[in-house]
């Protein structure tokens, strides 16, 4: 199909509003707006790997978690459910009840995890199943295609993922290839319909490892594609922080002020808070949830361990500030006993916590930005949320 066929397959195009921005940092508010909702930036997006944040239902994630948009995990959902259950459903968003938007990854990081089982190319990426065994290959190509028919609201390009640390000429041709890459996604992109009858929009990638040159002239190659939004990749993968916060604030500094800016994986909320104050409007991890199921409480004053005795006859709110329904509703000291028990509660509870605490941080930070404070509030939270409670 011609490229200029596409505007008739399209919803309302993704629109990115920039509504304020903080006076002395880079820090910014905004909404974007999609075929299923806007979003508020800056935002967090829970990670629903398969479908599902895990150990929490759609429900709560929405009602009590208060979030405005998901994420949807390319690789693991082309193997399982695959590809023909979710064209079937309709898309993820009916599959799992999340009637709100989705971004859906490329892939690209779990074909990097996969360093022992995968072949790169110049045609994509060959890798073996890790449930399987089985031989696949993902192209620049097929990835968009697999994206669209899991719905994703915003999809990313296919792109390499550098390991850290990486020589200098490694970073930089694995670069070159993801620029490729990028034209082959945007080509077919722009040659097939949005599924499922709602607009989807394509973020490119910027990488270049921690090389300063590297990230500025992905950046600007990125820039120049003009795309709805741009994403930044191939950080948060064991560089120090003070490497990570540097690269980002480079790349920032390139990307469109227009444009709403993702930074991958990113990150503890302390890590959250740099990369905002940077200029970024978009975050995922799943450290709120895995270091949920393992006992890990992120709060308003610090860190929590909730296997420790200490909290056994503590019977005051999980956040001593009630910054949720699940705050309000458990002690401390419930919570210890359910992950000594071995409750499935537990991880639950801690889960939904956690997500809920992240987004009550960037919608905090949201308001700050709003009211010209962020600089000084950030300043004060980074000292608590680094503490060992």
């Amino acid at each position: 199909m011609p490229p200029f066929l596409n505007i008739f397959f399209q919803g309302n195009r993704m629109q990115f509003t920039l509504e304020a921005t903080d006076p002395k940092s880079s820090a910014r508010a905004g909404t974007i707006t999609t075929d299923h909702g806007n979003i508020p930036t800056p935002i967090f997006m829970p990670v629903g790997t398969a479908g599902t944040v895990k150990a929490i239902h759609i429900r709560d994630v929405r009602d009590d978690a208060q979030a405005q948009i998901i994420l949807g995990n390319t690789y693991h959902l082309y193997l399982r459910p695959g590809l023909e259950v979710l064209e079937e459903a309709g898309g993820l968003q009916r599959f799992n009840g999340w009637n709100q938007p989705i971004l859906t990854d490329s892939g690209g990081y779990q074909v990097f995890s996969l360093a022992a089982q995968r072949k790169l190319t110049e045609e994509g990426a060959q890798f073996r199943s890790h449930i399987d065994g089985s031989l696949h290959l993902f192209t620049p190509e097929n990835v968009m295609d697999t994206q669209r028919t899991i719905g994703g609201d915003i999809i990313m390009a296919f792109d390499e993922c550098t390991p850290w640390p990486c020589d200098y000429d490694y970073a930089r041709n694995s670069l070159e290839l993801t620029h490729r890459w990028l034209d082959r996604c945007i080509a077919r992109f722009d040659s097939t319909p949005p599924r499922y009858g709602y607009s989807q929009a394509l973020f490119p990638i910027v990488q270049g490892s921690t090389f300063a040159d590297l990230r500025r002239h992905s950046a600007e190659t990125i820039a120049s594609r003009n795309a709805e939004g741009n994403a930044i990749g191939g950080l948060s993968v064991g560089e120090p922080a003070e490497m990570m916060y540097e690269m980002t604030e480079l790349v920032c500094g390139i990307l469109p002020k227009d444009k709403p800016r993702y930074l991958m994986g990113v990150g503890t909320p302390v890590n959250i808070l740099e990369g905002i104050a940077a200029g970024v409007d978009m975050f995922d991890c799943v450290m709120p949830t895995r270091n949920g199921r393992n006992g890990m409480l992120f709060t308003s004053e610090g860190i929590m361990n909730m296997k420790n005795e200490k909290w056994k006859n503590d019977f005051s709110p999980l956040d001593s500030n009630g910054r949720s329904f699940v705050d309000s509703q458990y002690s401390r000291a419930y919570l210890r006993h359910l992950f000594i028990s071995n409750e499935y509660l537990a991880p639950m509870i801690a889960s939904l916590h956690n997500i809920a605490f992240y987004l009550w941080l960037v919608n905090t930070a949201r308001e700050k930005i709003i009211e010209g404070t962020f600089a000084i509030w950030k300043a004060v939270m980074v000292k608590k949320l680094e503490t060992r409670l």
